[in-house]
């Protein structure tokens, strides 16, 4: 479905909401059980389904999320997103999701389009006919743009958009970084030409998260366990004022002093557990507190191009979760 891209999203207004929340879970293959990485199983992806069913959670209609975004969600939200448009989510997932409406966001990068493995124009046309389904850019190449030189990185993106002008006749107004990984540079140019950007950080989606840097569960073979699933899909958000450094991109600070200023309204936040995985081992981050205010201090740098944080607190209302990952220019 068409969703024309206006001016930037607002910024969110900061305040502690009973926000529910939008979930967002990202796929890349289907059936392809050669990348276990990137794929997940047609009959476990359509357990997922119904695990969301059953609990009697809303997927998620792109264009409801567009118009919400800064309202407080009273029913809990599931958002579907899929990356790179590889041709197994097309003559896999595709026909279940079609036959059920249930929406999504296709992430496209150009470049490929047609190429082995990878679906055609006309395939990513037909699917966007349909009223539950919506293209996103995924970026013109699929290239490490975090290493690209400034110039390079936005002739990428103009490049993606004229393409989807051609093709499309528009370009969407939600975004992907591939792998994740952005700086506060690039945000900045993100912000002139989409609405909303999402990264590979876990976490909920509420009302005062960053437009430009929305979280995702993902989803694949070693993390689609239904057990894992089970837990994941009733998280709520750990919602939050900002985080410090508002730059993602670790360069000459490597590692970083992390900052997040949370709500006073939120309950239990004395019994937060972290855990980071600098020098590429995940255990419990080292975390103080002052004023609502955490601190993580990391035990060493970042040894691997993305670096990763996760916090979770229990309060009366269930489990919630935070995500952040750093992008790490590496010596």
């Amino acid at each position: 479905m068409l969703l024309t891209n206006s001016k930037a999203a607002e910024n969110n207004i900061k305040y502690y909401s009973e926000d529910l929340g939008t979930l967002s879970l990202m796929y890349h293959r289907f059936n392809e059980n050669e990348y276990p990485s990137t794929n997940v199983k047609m009959d476990i992806f359509e357990k997922q389904i119904n695990i969301i069913k059953k609990k009697k959670y809303e997927f998620e209609n792109p264009e409801n999320f567009d118009l919400k975004f800064n309202k407080p969600k009273s029913n809990k939200k599931i958002l579907i997103t899929i990356d790179d448009a590889f041709t197994s989510f097309y003559e896999n997932a595709w026909p279940f999701l079609k036959r059920n409406k249930i929406p999504f966001i296709l992430f496209v990068s150009t470049e490929p389009v047609g190429k082995n493995g990878y679906m055609s124009w006309d395939q990513i046309k037909e699917i966007e006919k349909e009223s539950f389904a919506f293209i996103g850019n995924h970026s013109h190449t699929h290239e490490y743009l975090i290493d690209f030189k400034f110039n390079d990185f936005k002739n990428d993106i103009d490049t993606s958009i004229k393409i989807f002008n051609e093709k499309l006749g528009y370009n969407p107004i939600f975004f992907s970084f591939p792998f994740g990984e952005y700086s506060l540079e690039q945000i900045n140019f993100i912000k002139k030409k989409f609405k909303y950007a999402f990264g590979q950080h876990s976490g909920v989606i509420d009302l005062n998260k960053n437009p430009y840097e929305l979280p995702r569960f993902p989803i694949n073979e070693k993390y689609g366990d239904l057990n894992r699933f089970n837990f994941l899909i009733d998280l709520l958000p750990l919602q939050y004022k900002n985080i410090v450094p508002e730059d993602k991109y670790i360069q000459n600070n490597n590692p970083p002093k992390l900052t997040i200023h949370f709500f006073k309204d939120q309950k239990n936040l004395k019994n937060i557990n972290c855990f980071s995985d600098e020098g590429n081992k995940w255990d419990k981050s080292k975390i103080m507190f002052k004023e609502k205010k955490l601190t993580i201090n990391f035990r060493e740098k970042f040894s691997f191009r993305r670096g990763r944080v996760n916090c979770s607190l229990q309060d009366t209302e269930g489990w919630r979760w935070f995500g952040l990952q750093f992008s790490v220019k590496l010596d």
